[in-house]
């Protein structure tokens, strides 16, 4: 849709130290370039790259040449009077169609921001502008976190700066890693032996009992007179875990584990500092 802006405008004549001003005229400036900048992904956790495109298009019966698009990699204020990217343009990755035609590449700078210049788009066409963006350790990796970037297009037959912005929400959901260690290493037939499962999360959300978590593992050699907790507490069979001695497969019930969403902190200098939330599963039994 062509979008108007009105403006007026008169005339002053001078003569004799006399001043007149003409009535006023009005008009009608049509912009007929429109900028949208769209996300592919639906969201983002810290290093994952995010594809943007921008359409630019043209209703005008004349071509725009030598324009510049800028993007801010979603610039926000931190601190008094200073500014941190939480985007990191992807060198090398842009795009750019007319027409839906692949064009050579222009020329761009990663900034931040990023800066594409000596665009052109033709009579009634359209350009489109396919590249991507890292995300880094300024991008808000909590529940609320956002990260809005807004694309503006200048040049010469432009009569203000166009402008578009574009939101992606932090994933919000658990990630959980699982480590095992053994103590002690070396052990006695008969003699007593431990296995230690640390599960972190470094989601933004906790690993709930919905979530259906669940540790199997086989025992080998086998374990007797098994004694298993959950982050200190005591768990019983077949409540929390069952196991079968005669072929040392060792599961935890489903739901029965839980670990806390991982938190974070932005220190001084703007950086997210992540925390892994984390449980632990001990069994100990005898060889």
């Amino acid at each position: 849709m062509q979008s108007m802006a009105t403006f007026f405008n008169n005339a002053t004549l001078s003569y004799n130290g006399i001043t007149t001003t003409s009535n006023t005229v009005q008009g009608e400036l049509v912009q007929v370039l429109s900028v949208t900048k769209t996300p592919v992904n639906e969201s983002y956790r810290p290093g994952d790259t995010i594809t943007y495109v921008v359409s630019i298009t043209n209703s005008g019966s004349t071509a725009f040449s030598g324009l510049t698009v800028t993007d801010d990699l979603g610039s926000y204020p931190f601190g008094i009077g200073d500014t941190r990217v939480p985007l990191t343009y992807v060198d090398g990755s842009l795009l750019y169609y007319v027409n839906g035609v692949l064009q050579a590449t222009p020329v761009s700078a990663g900034g931040p921001p990023l800066t594409i210049s000596g665009i052109t788009i033709p009579a009634g066409g359209n350009v489109t502008l396919i590249y991507d963006a890292t995300v880094n350790q300024y991008a808000d990796p909590t529940v609320e976190g956002t990260i809005t970037n807004t694309v503006s297009v200048d040049g010469t037959g432009l009569s203000e700066t166009l402008t578009d912005s574009a939101t992606v929400s932090a994933g919000n959901r658990a990630s959980l890693t699982i480590t095992k260690s053994l103590n002690p290493t070396t052990v006695a037939e008969n003699g007593q032996l431990t296995y230690t499962f640390q599960i972190q999360n470094t989601g933004n959300l906790p690993a709930a009992a919905d979530d259906n978590v669940v540790l199997t593992d086989v025992f080998d050699p086998r374990l007797e007179n098994i004694t298993v907790t959950f982050n200190g507490q005591t768990w019983s069979s077949p409540a929390n875990y069952t196991y079968d001695a005669t072929t040392g497969v060792f599961t935890t019930v489903s739901g029965q584990i839980t670990v806390p969403a991982a938190t974070y902190t932005q220190d001084e200098t703007g950086n997210y500092i992540l925390v892994p939330g984390v449980s632990t599963l001990v069994v100990t039994g005898t060889v």
